[in-house]
């Protein structure tokens, strides 16, 4: 017997008040989580109960037990990592998609949430500048947007250079050329390591972490084969971009896939303000990002774009006599990314930029990279502490008089909790590093974080 409305309403209008509660807190609270795993193990423990548990009194457990854990991630305060909060509508939205429960993986068997995911997908491409022609899919987030992108490059080269990936494998194939910037990010090589490709030439970067074009025209010229060049949109440190117009330009003449990884940063392309940091970016083969970090949707949404569908259906399709096609149309969400089971996170995505609308993107990239830019300004008027990046867009890094000083100075703000900055290394030296993501922060948040930072360094 299917199941009736009044079996869910119990633990529904629980989790509605609890999310609310959890929402209300969020202005006033420390950021930072007041217990560990250690001490909520035995909450969350112990032998799994012979009988069952009437569904509003798990949910009640389970919020209760896990308040004091909770690190207020989509506070406005919180500038760790490169982190979003959760747009309203977005956040809806992905209730219904709970609700729904769809697998978004056939145009035939879920028409509704494959139509949906085919007009975010155009919206993200129209908005962020990118062909379109272009082939979008919905994957967990930068690192899995990273890996499509890369497999979708990997067929590509192989296949130019007349190798049956698909029937071969790569024992035997000619040796795939990776090339990436010094200051890559680290899940780059994470998904080079998955697909079976090693670690990526590193060709050296300037001052704020971008690639030397210099450098990289050298390294082009030095090798032959199956290339395929990764770019940075976005250093995780300095939030500097690569130049990759021309960096593509010297790409082609070589022949090789360009793949940019833009996992916050590809949406300076959404605001006027920000455009110019990514001239040229069009003409790359393929390019990452994550909704859940500039956008601001629920964990977990990363997208992948790529301005060949034909090599990344040949990647990623899956084909099987039970799944049922429809016979005309766009190919089906399946073929773009790894999963065949996946949850429809591309509705998110839809609510966000519905609500937002084209200015009101324009309008939250702009006011992310001010914020960064105030906090940069406040933080550098503190006595000893020093800026150590051009801010371009939300990311700032600061250190202080020594690395033992900023380490110090870091653990205090931490342990305070009245705002969130997570500790990193840059260039031989322990930095304080800001990344402005959330889309709730405003000048008091601002203004607050700033006092943190002198509290800790007064000490």
């Amino acid at each position: 017997m299917t199941a009736r409305p009044e079996d869910y309403a119990p633990a529904l209008d629980h989790a509605v008040a609890h999310t609310l509660a959890w929402l209300a807190s969020l202005p006033d609270r420390p950021v930072r989580p007041r217990v560990d795993a250690d001490e909520l193990a035995a909450a969350f423990g112990g032998p799994l109960p012979d009988g069952p548990t009437d569904a509003a009194e798990v949910v009640d457990q389970l919020a209760r037990q896990a308040e004091p854990g909770l690190m207020a991630m989509p506070s406005g305060r919180f500038f760790g990592w490169v982190i979003g909060g959760t747009l309203p509508a977005a956040l809806a939205a992905d209730w219904l998609v709970s609700a729904w429960d769809q697998n978004a993986t056939l145009r035939y068997a879920t028409p509704a949430v494959a139509a949906i995911e085919e007009a975010a997908a155009a919206w993200v491409l129209d908005l962020l500048g990118l062909p379109g022609h272009a082939d979008v899919g919905f994957v967990t987030g930068a690192t899995m947007a990273n890996f499509t992108g890369l497999a979708a490059g990997r067929q590509h080269v192989l296949a130019q250079a007349g190798w049956d990936l698909d029937t071969l494998g790569l024992t035997g194939a000619p040796r795939v050329r990776v090339l990436a910037g010094a200051e890559r990010h680290a899940t780059l090589d994470q998904a080079l390591r998955y697909l079976g490709l090693g670690a990526p030439i590193p060709v050296p970067a300037d001052g704020q972490g971008r690639i030397r074009l210099d450098a990289l025209a050298d390294e082009l010229a030095r090798g032959t084969g199956p290339t395929i060049l990764c770019l940075q949109a976005g250093n995780i440190h300095s939030g500097a971009y690569d130049d990759i117009g021309a960096a593509c330009a010297l790409a082609r003449q070589h022949g090789a896939w360009v793949h940019v990884d833009g996992a916050f940063g590809l949406w300076a392309a959404a605001a006027p303000a920000t455009r110019h940091l990514l001239t040229g970016h069009e003409l790359a083969d393929s390019w990452a990002t994550d909704a859940h970090k500039t956008l601001n949707v629920p964990y977990d949404c990363g997208i992948v774009a790529v301005a060949h569908p034909a090599a990344l259906r040949a990647a990623m399709g899956t084909q099987a006599s039970y799944l049922v096609r429809a016979e005309a149309g766009p190919a089906d969400p399946q073929d773009k990314v790894p999963e065949l089971s996946r949850r429809a996170r591309s509705v998110p995505v839809w609510a966000a930029l519905r609500s937002l609308g084209r200015t009101g993107v324009a309008d939250l990239v702009e006011r992310l990279t001010r914020h960064a830019r105030a906090l940069a300004d406040g933080i550098g008027a503190i006595e000893g502490a020093t800026v150590l990046n051009d801010v371009v867009f939300t990311q700032v890094c600061a250190a202080f008089s020594d690395d033992a000083r900023t380490r110090e100075v870091t653990a205090r703000l931490l342990a305070e909790g009245a705002a969130w900055m997570s500790g990193s290394r840059w260039h031989d030296r322990d930095v304080l590093r800001v990344s402005v993501s959330n889309w709730s922060t405003d000048d008091a948040d601002v203004a607050a974080s700033i006092a943190a930072v002198r509290r800790a360094a007064a000490r």
